[in-house]
């Protein structure tokens, strides 16, 4: 399969991005994202793109693939409502408005653990929107992956970061079952992609379903 992935120059989307070059059903990645990677590997090519929102309707880079993994986002702590709507609402939904064609094609989106339509918190009510949006948009597949605590994939640059700040409070999780490793997450999307599922809402454990190997 031919995948697109977001966000490649931030923790879950390099992640996923460098899962996706591990594995064996992926022939081609390509990174969409605002920075070059300063990396290179015979299956991945890079699509610099400054602007998402300036992204036209079949620009020709972004047709014929089989997913988008839509990874790119930012934390709520800091920063307006306004400035995380684009970001986090506004962009994902332009940018799946512009690929193609959706009808041969899976989408997700890293929503997060704690999007719901029941919370009443600002954050989640732009990511829930975000998602019945892609949901409605005509896509083979759409799926909201509400995923928690995620540990690098060993490739990652912010792997140290991510070992010095938060592997304890991995364990802890790992252990409540509120955690997956990046490279569980990024086999999810790809056996979603070979498989679509009537389920929208992906949750940790529904991660650790999907990336086991079938028996």
């Amino acid at each position: 399969m031919k995948v697109i992935v977001t966000g490649t120059t931030g923790y879950v989307g390099e992640g996923v991005m460098h899962a996706c070059l591990d594995d064996g059903r992926v022939e081609k990645v390509l990174s969409v994202s605002r920075h070059p990677l300063g990396y290179s590997h015979p299956k991945l090519e890079e699509y610099i793109v400054p602007d998402f929102m300036a992204l036209q309707p079949g620009d020709p880079m972004l047709q014929g693939y089989d997913a988008v993994y839509f990874c790119a986002g930012i934390s709520s702590v800091g920063i307006s409502m306004d400035d995380y709507k684009v970001i986090c609402g506004d962009v994902p939904v332009h940018f799946a408005e512009v690929v193609g064609p959706k009808e041969n094609m899976i989408i997700t989106y890293v929503s997060g653990m704690g999007t719901s339509d029941w919370n009443p918190q600002k954050w989640s009510r732009i990511k829930t929107r975000t998602e019945h949006a892609l949901m409605a948009m005509g896509f083979r597949g759409a799926y909201g992956f509400r995923v928690a605590l995620m540990y690098p994939h060993e490739r990652q640059q912010f792997r140290q970061e991510f070992q010095t700040a938060t592997k304890k409070a991995y364990a802890v999780s790992k252990f409540f079952g509120l955690a997956n490793t990046i490279t569980e997450v990024a086999q999810a999307m790809i056996a979603l992609t070979e498989s679509p599922i009537s389920k929208k809402y992906i949750g940790v454990r529904d991660v650790k379903k999907l990336s086991s190997p079938k028996k």
